[in-house]
């Protein structure tokens, strides 16, 4: 019998989850979550805090279900745990590993703490497909360009299968000198109070292990066909919304790859070979992100391109806080915007497309976007925003160039084409027609009176002309595409 504690971070399922199994395999297993608010991203923003308060809720009744409980704990790991396994005579230690730098170097720390003590200790790959250091180059070193990644993780073959979740949890009580730690969920004071904007995220959501199952199958069921054209339409049900679950590891990778491979083979899957296909890429460019992120720790905070750094940003806080309340004046990136704000998610096409208004329209810098992201996405995550923002700037790896500068109203006519999307989230813009509803600068007076539109009052006039700000984001990389 060997007393052992599993510490949750970004692992919160039973399911497929190889430290908590190793950890109830022989023994009492003391199941513990702690809040560490310290710095290097280790902080969550709002809307992550919101669903991680309503993902440890889940966790914990499977917890019970299976006789365990969940303890929760609120500070520095490194001086937690080390007293913790003292007090309750832990003999073995598990966790599944992250990647970011800080958590690397926090890890390290514990690990050599804890094994100086005679404490055993076993991390774990729960997270990924393949971990950052498996796939590389033939020179065997870092990638730094998505498609021959890919090409190179697929080579390796199908992931593992999933593994089942313990069918008993045995509950190892705390010492006394150790319960008074202890707190309820209430009081890691995660969810909002005053004012309380979490509405619109409780009706768009169900975190939890039980809701992503549920996500997935339905996704698998009915959502794939035609996902690889249809994954670019905002105005459709036609992505997987996977993301927040996987950010909080209440779904594996593993987990998606062989369900989906299963229906596929029972014939229970809609979708060609093509939607498989294009999904599973997306589970790659996750895959990528991490790869880029464990080589790359700096990846939120600097240019992967250096020429970057040279680049002439305009600091430009109403500017960037009228992007955030998504009162640009142009239709699409304010239903974007709005809908962040309002759901804790975007959909993918519609990130790509504020983002590059954000840095090429309005010349402010990626990190200023980067960094609402991290505040305002339930699927906050330090690898993929930091990754995607570097692409749409141009500065990161295997990035869209520069010039690529994406027209919001070209955007919104081709994947928007009646602006049922727009009309949703900008609901003062709803009377307009098709062919006016992502240029509204251009109805005649008219039209906005019949569309009750007061031009500048009831909806803003566009911040920028798209054309000009376009040519201006030109001439700025044009100063340092040389360097």
């Amino acid at each position: 019998m060997t007393r052992a504690l599993h510490w949750f971070r970004d692992d919160l399922r039973l399911a497929d989850n190889p430290a908590l199994l190793a950890a109830a395999g022989d023994g009492p297993v003391l199941c513990l979550y702690i809040l560490d608010e310290g710095g290097n991203r280790r902080s969550l923003g709002g809307a992550s805090r919101w669903w991680l308060s309503r993902s440890l809720k889940a966790l914990a009744a499977a917890l019970e279900e299976k006789g365990g409980a969940l303890i929760l704990m609120r500070g520095d790991p490194l001086t937690i745990l080390p007293a913790l396994v003292e007090s309750a005579r832990i003999a073995r230690v598990t966790w599944t590993r992250r990647y970011d730098a800080a958590s690397v170097a926090l890890d390290k720390a514990l690990k050599e703490t804890l094994t100086r003590a005679g404490i055993e200790v076993q991390s774990f790959n729960g997270s990924l497909l393949n971990e950052p250091w498996e796939v590389t180059s033939k020179a065997g070193q870092p990638m730094k360009v998505f498609t021959p990644y890919w090409r190179a993780a697929r080579e390796r073959g199908e992931p593992a299968r999933p593994l089942p979740a313990p069918r008993t949890i045995e509950r190892l009580a705390l010492p006394d000198s150790a319960a008074g730690e202890t707190l309820a969920l209430a009081d890691l004071r995660l969810e909002p109070r005053r004012p309380d904007w979490a509405g619109g995220l409780r009706e768009a959501w169900t975190p939890g292990e039980a809701g992503a199952g549920a996500r997935l199958e339905s996704f698998i069921g009915s959502g794939l066909s035609g996902y690889a054209e249809d994954r670019n339409r905002p105005d459709r049900e036609s992505t997987s919304r996977l993301s927040p679950h996987l950010r909080f590891g209440e779904i594996g990778p593993r987990q998606i790859w062989h369900a989906l491979a299963m229906a596929r083979q029972g014939g229970e899957a809609a979708g060609s070979d093509t939607d498989a296909e294009k999904f599973l890429s997306e589970l790659g460019w996750r895959e990528f992100s991490y790869h880029l992120l464990f080589h790359n720790p700096d990846l939120a905070s600097r240019n992967y391109d250096s020429r970057f750094d040279a680049f002439p940003w305009h600091d430009d806080p109403e500017a960037q806080r009228r992007w955030q309340r998504g009162q640009t004046g142009i239709p699409l990136v304010d239903a974007g915007l709005r809908e962040l704000w309002t759901t804790g998610w975007m959909h993918n096409r519609v990130r790509m497309v504020v983002a590059s208004f954000l840095i090429k329209h309005l010349l402010q810098d990626w990190r200023a976007g980067e960094a609402w992201f991290w505040d305002t996405l339930v699927d906050a995550d330090p690898a993929n925003n930091a990754a995607s923002w570097q692409w749409v700037a141009g500065s990161g790896a295997d990035a869209a160039p520069y010039f690529r500068i994406f027209n919001p109203v070209t955007q919104g006519e081709t994947w928007d084409p009646k602006g049922a999307y727009v009309r949703r989230w900008v609901p003062e813009l709803a009377k307009l027609p098709p062919g006016l509803i992502h240029q509204p600068w251009k109805a005649s007076a008219a039209m906005l009176r019949e569309a009750g539109i007061d031009p500048g009052k009831s909806y803003p006039q566009p911040m920028v002309d798209l054309g000009l700000g376009r040519q201006r984001a030109l001439d700025a990389f044009a100063a340092i595409k040389g360097s």
